[in-house]
């Protein structure tokens, strides 16, 4: 340890730590602006200056944040010498400065003014010539101002060091140094993300939101610390309110997102609250006109609450189904499932997992005994030697998590991609393994085979920790790199590359996302994963694990809560197997139910998402309710949901906007947003964290007649039959604290404690004093044992033909969020993108005459679209990629409905396609 003294105060620290991390820790308060955390110093603006005495009796001036700190060492941090030197630098600065204050947008937000305010310097003693440099106005979101930057280069270190993008830099010499992007290009033509991190690290007025033109700081009326509602990432920021109205974003040091944010949490996630779109009041369908006409609450509760009573009385329960919504808080899917089992009378509850990452639930339940991801963010992207990413474009689909793959990377960490695209990544990658689409199950069996071919398998691991590994390893046995090399479309050499470095890496998580779950043996895939984990005995340890990343901002609660057809709460069973192993109810925990509920319960399993649209046409399925939910837009086979929706007697939607949805329902009911409510999400880490009511748009419109969700959902309870006392979000949570063991430590009141300090917690959590659990699986399965399931590789359901001989992959872009009802209200990110297009291979688009900019004609089994062709070798020929955002070309006109056998997910990764110039 060093021992130094800091203002007269004694500070012991460890080797290797600087003076102003030394006082930080001392609570010693010393300047900075070019300083970032984790980032190595710059010590470019020179305002962290302290006087230094050694041991040996040499007096200096040196800053702060490069200064390493030793034994014996006497330091002031506000000596006259001190004061004097920073009052000189900031003199300086002054100098080719634009000082016009009271006209800058951060005025009141500046650092640099701060600093100028507390140490006198009102103006500068070195007037003259000034940088005449243009102000570049030309991204979406932000300005750049020459004229008010002081080259601290914390812009630059941001989004170097930080972000990893790299998109700016310090461009030209000496006086006429600026941050720009490289080759002269302007920061809208740049591969700047827009993510805006840059702007927030800004201690001046220099990079600044083009929104702060509507607000100063002194009119901000209060900031709101909240979810973001967008990926599963859990990323924390404040919502800035000003006359009652969000005006502004600003990231918070959240556990998951550290400081940062990505371009729709930042830019996408308020616009829409306020929006002229949003639904005003109860709406009820004239049957005679089609069109929607204003109803009072009453008239539509009662409407809804008979008419589903009506159908249980003359079909049964089970002619009900209701789904929650995975964008909405655990309070509220709580509510949606409770009103489903104890009203209409049916386990048929769900959730939009079931097109996502339910085979990540069922598979790694049935391999691990938990579907989740094991490990949190923070640990398999700082802790990690080697990344495997699966199936996962992070950059695009959760951004912050991609941020901090590209730092890991930076640091040293090697990285696998296996991605039937080039994605960003793949161009960072130590190896990219860009396998045929569908093929994983042989990629897993591929790796196996050559750690057990190598003798690379963790032999202890195994035998004391797993079940199953003989008859897997005669499986793998037939898995050569050749064979799989021929299945996968991949470099023999590359698998035995990949299947070596991630088996002798100490630490090295795998990281996948829905290109390993939305296949027909998608639960298969995930099982896949898990069994390269035990295999390596890569699992219950840091920087490890299985680590699916979820696809919304609470699809982990939306199943946590028990909106499954097979599960209550917690993933308590609805049927368990019996001395014969045949399934039968699980009475203990119906009995627990009924008497918390106080009803009697269905023992039937429910129907899932993906079943009862099937049962709808065929007559089976008469009355459903779904929350926030837009499957027109989201499942594949569109004509197949419309068919059904259009079928069904009686539709009821609790939605924000008119979705194309909403088109098909008989009674529409006005919710509220996330900022609107209290409530908590569960993000892909299983970490719980809090939503705070921010604004309040019936106080603001007079006119609006919106309700809180959960006290339309306990109206419509009570008008269904069951007593329903009203309840708060924190009520609700109570409940689920108290009947699922999983949950039982956590509640409002202690999310929001100094105990937990913003950090939340991550379930289980099984106790009011209980931590939560950061890793799972640590010395046990939850299981037992893990199970090494017997994976064979399967072909996708539809492969291509002489008729459709393209095989097409769908996913999500940047700047939009699944259907855009929140992101495509944001104009900026419609316009940077905002059309449908379609990815094609340079060979398959010469062969087919298209080049690249043309529109074209997509056709599967299916349906028809059209489309824009983006050519180019992003994508291998034969195979194609299409977002699902976009109305005027929306991907699920043509995705296949095949579903797998444990999960029942759709297929949306393989479908056969033909491609026609429009």
């Amino acid at each position: 340890m060093i021992h130094l003294t800091i203002d007269g105060r004694s500070i012991e620290v460890e080797k290797g730590t600087t003076i102003l991390q030394a006082a930080r820790s001392a609570g010693i308060k010393i300047p900075t602006l070019c300083y970032l955390e984790d980032v190595l110093p710059d010590g470019s603006c020179r305002i962290c200056v302290v006087e230094i005495l050694s041991s040996r009796g040499r007096k200096s001036l040196d800053t702060a944040c490069t200064a390493m700190c030793n034994e014996g060492d006497v330091v002031e941090t506000m000596s006259e010498a001190v004061v004097d030197a920073r009052r000189k630098t900031l003199d300086l600065l002054l100098s080719d400065h634009n000082n016009d204050c009271f006209a800058c947008r951060a005025n009141g937000d500046c650092k640099f003014q701060d600093l100028c305010v507390e140490y006198g310097v009102e103006k500068t003693s070195y007037p003259g010539e000034k940088n005449q440099s243009v102000i570049d106005d030309s991204n979406k979101f932000f300005t750049y101002d020459p004229s008010k930057c002081i080259l601290c280069h914390r812009c630059v270190n941001t989004c170097h060091e930080i972000v990893g993008r790299g998109a700016i830099d310090t461009m030209n010499r000496g006086f006429q140094s600026v941050i720009g992007a490289p080759f002269d290009t302007n920061w809208g033509e740049s591969s700047c993300e827009s993510c805006g991190n840059c702007v927030q690290a800004c201690p001046t007025g220099a990079l600044t939101m083009k929104r702060r033109k509507k607000y100063r700081v002194n009119q901000i009326e209060k900031k709101v610390l909240t979810t973001c509602p967008h990926c599963a990432t859990g990323c924390q920021y404040y919502l800035i309110v000003k006359d009652g109205k969000i005006v502004d974003t600003e990231a918070a040091n959240g556990p998951s997102n550290r400081g940062l944010l990505c371009v729709k949490g930042r830019s996408g996630s308020f616009d829409f609250v306020d929006h002229p779109d949003r639904i005003k009041w109860p709406l009820i369908k004239n049957k005679e006109t089609g069109e929607f006409e204003r109803a009072t609450w009453d008239e539509a509760l009662d409407l809804v609450a008979s008419k589903f009573m009506e159908i249980k009385k003359n079909y049964g329960p089970d002619a009900l189904a209701g789904f929650a919504c995975s964008r909405s808080p655990n309070e509220d899917i709580y509510m949606v499932q409770k009103m489903v089992r104890t009203c209409f009378g049916t386990n048929s509850t769900d959730n939009c997992a079931r097109v996502c990452h339910s085979a990540s639930v069922a598979g790694l339940a049935m391999t691990l005994g938990s579907g989740a991801m094991t490990n949190p963010i923070g640990d398999i992207t700082q802790n990690a030697d080697l990344i495997m990413l699966v199936g996962s474009n992070p950059e695009e689909a959760h951004p912050v998590v991609g941020m901090q793959i590209r730092k890991a990377v930076k640091r040293g960490a090697k990285l696998i991609v296996v991605d039937p695209r080039d994605i960003g990544l793949a161009k960072k990658a130590d190896v990219h393994l860009k396998l045929k689409p569908g093929t994983n199950v042989a990629f897993a069996n591929g790796i196996m085979h050559v750690i057990i071919e190598e003798g690379l398998q963790d032999e202890a691991f195994i035998a004391e920790r797993t079940e199953g590994y003989e008859k897997l390893k005669e499986i793998v046995k037939e898995y050569t790199p050749e064979k799989v090399g021929e299945i996968c479309h991949i470099d023999p050499e590359d698998l035995r590359k990949a299947a070596i470095m991630y088996a002798k890496a100490d630490r090295a998580p795998i990281i996948y996302c829905l290109g390993v779950t939305e296949h027909s043996t998608g639960t298969e895939g995930v099982m896949s994963m898990s069994n390269m984990a035990m295999m390596v005995g890569k699992l219950g340890r840091e920087g490890c694990g299985v680590n699916p990343l979820r696809g919304q901002n609470n699809v982990q609660g939306a199943c946590d809560m028990g909106a499954q057809p097979t599960d209550f709460p917690g993933y308590q069973k609805i049927m368990v197997p019996d001395e014969n192993g045949e399934l039968v109810p699980n009475e203990p925990m119906f009995q627990k139910f009924e008497k918390a509920w106080g009803v009697k319960l269905n023992r039937k399993p429910g129907t899932h998402a993906t079943d009862c649209f099937p049962k709808m046409i065929s007559g089976e399925l008469k009355g459903l309710y779904i929350y926030g939910e837009d499957p027109v837009v989201t499942d594949p086979d569109t004509s197949h949901v419309i068919k059904a929706l259009e079928k069904v007697d009686f539709f009821v939607l609790q939605e924000l906007f008119m979705t194309e949805t909403a088109q098909y329902a008989d009674v529409i009911l006005p919710g509220m947003s996330y900022t609107e409510k209290e409530g908590t999400f569960s993000n892909t880490e299983r970490r719980v964290q809090r939503v705070r009511k921010a604004v309040d748009l019936n106080a603001l419109h007079p006119d609006y007649d919106i309700r809180l969700d959960t006290d339309i959902l306990v109206d419509l309870m009570n008008r269904m039959g069951y007593p329903q006392p009203p309840v708060t979000s924190a009520d609700i949570m109570d409940e689920i604290a108290s009947l699922t063991p999983s949950f039982a430590g956590i509640s409002h009141a202690r999310l929001d404690s100094e105990e937990v300090n913003g950090q939340g917690l991550q379930w289980p959590c099984t106790s009011k004093d209980h931590p939560g659990t950061p890793i799972m699986h640590v010395g046990k399965f939850v299981r037992g044992k893990g199970w090494f399931y017997p994976a064979e590789y399967v072909p996708s359901a539809e492969l291509p033909d002489d008729d459709y001989p393209i095989i097409l992959m769908t996913g999500r872009i940047l700047y939009h969020y699944t259907t855009r009802a929140m992101t495509g209200r944001t104009p900026e990110l419609m316009e940077i993108e905002g059309k449908s297009f379609i990815e094609m291979n340079i060979v398959d688009a010469d062969k087919l005459g298209i080049a690249n900019g043309d529109k074209v004609r997509v056709s599967s089994r299916r349906g028809s679209i059209e489309s824009t062709a983006r050519v180019g070798t992003k994508v291998s020929p034969g195979e194609t990629w299409m977002p699902f955002h976009f109305p005027d070309g929306n991907a699920n006109w043509l995705t296949n409905a095949a579903l797998d056998k444990y999960a029942r997910i759709p297929e949306y990764k393989v479908c056969a396609i033909k491609v026609e110039k429009a």
